[in-house]
């Protein structure tokens, strides 16, 4: 059994957990012909898409690469092995609430824009199209009192929008389609006020495969 001080050392030493997919990315191989492969970057929010919804992913060219927690620096860190690697033609892009938390540190919303904006010209200098998805709202953090996400989320939204339309991205808007008038979520569609529900996910769904879509035609 590792001790305190090894287990501390371990998890300085993959700090982005790369471990998470790599397994997972050498089974997965190069895409067939003619698979418009999609890859959803993110954390819980996304990992958690394929626990509620499986049937949303089966038998689609859909890979999941959320990890829970995460940060945009940590997602930045294995863009390349957990995105770019895997040649997808599109990828979805939906981080920025953790960051927001604090889960790794004190980040402005500059800071955070600046992640988001290197994930997107990394994924359009490989040839892939990045949709970029508005984060989710939330009233508060259970785990991060104080943190006032019900102010700051919308400020988020709106760099990157704009960004989004100064780069001709695609914007994604699921924050529009779930927010109460006190910028959070329902008990319906998250229960905890931050992870959807099925009923939010199923209201995500075809917002994700509009977007999809419209990133499909854009591609050559």
């Amino acid at each position: 059994m590792l001790s305190l001080f090894q287990t501390k050392i371990t998890n300085a030493q993959d700090w982005a957990n790369l471990k998470e997919f790599q397994s997972a990315n050498q089974t997965l191989g190069v895409p067939k012909k003619g698979e418009n492969r999609v890859v959803f970057m993110g954390n819980s929010i996304t990992i958690g898409w394929s626990a509620q919804v499986p049937e949303f992913f089966k038998d689609k060219p859909y890979i999941n690469r959320g990890i829970s927690g995460q940060t945009t620096p940590q997602m930045l860190l294995r863009f390349r092995q957990d995105v770019i690697d895997l040649n997808p033609k599109v990828v979805l892009i939906l981080a920025g609430t953790n960051d927001i938390a604090g889960n790794t540190g004190p980040m402005s919303l500059e800071e955070i824009m600046d992640n988001i904006k290197s994930m997107a010209e990394l994924a359009r200098a490989n040839g892939i199209e990045p949709v970029l998805c508005s984060v989710l709202p939330a009233e508060r953090y259970h785990w991060k009192p104080g943190k006032k996400p019900d102010e700051k989320i919308p400020l988020l939204n709106a760099m990157i929008l704009k960004y989004a339309l100064t780069q001709d991205l695609i914007y994604l808007d699921y924050f529009g389609a779930l927010a109460n008038d006190v910028m959070g979520m329902d008990k319906d569609l998250a229960e905890d006020g931050v992870h959807p529900t099925l009923k939010a996910y199923r209201i995500m769904a075809p917002l994700a495969e509009e977007a999809i879509l419209k990133a499909l035609e854009r591609h050559p």
